[in-house]
This record gives structure tokens, sequence and C-alpha cells, in this order.
């Protein structure tokens, strides 16, 4: 379970960064307010991506398990 708990908050902690600076930025441009509207953008998304990774990280591992056993046998 710890390690379930610690994938979660690391995956999400990146992709919530990653990802709230890429659409900030695109929204908004690099000006004198980025780093406020981003990190403002960053501590909204953090917290729902960790309790999606949390919840639905195991299935969407499962799911990928068999789709890349069925992409094995396709080759």
């Amino acid at each position: 379970m710890k390690q379930r708990i610690l994938f979660a908050l690391l995956m999400s902690l990146l992709l919530s960064s990653l990802m709230s600076c890429w659409v900030t930025w695109i929204n908004l441009g690099l000006n004198n307010e980025f780093l406020s509207h981003w990190r403002q953008a960053f501590l909204g998304a953090w917290p729902v991506a960790a309790i999606i990774a949390f919840f639905i990280g195991p299935e969407i591992h499962k799911l990928s398990i068999k789709l890349a056993c069925k992409w094995e046998a396709l080759k």
C-alpha cells in the first residue's frame, strides 16, 4: 500500500506540474504573472491528479498489461 500511495503522489506531482505549466504557457504566454498562475493551476490540479492516480492507476496498469500481451501476440 505504501508503494501505491508513493507512486500516485510522485506520478501525479510530475504530470500535474508539467501539464499545468504547459497549459498555463499556452493560454497566457510567458509574462510577469506566469509563475503565479502556474502555481495556482498546479495547486488545483495536484490533489485531483493524486486521487485519480491512486484509484484509477491499478486498473490502467492491468489494462496496459493486457494490451501489451495482445500486441506481442500480433507480432
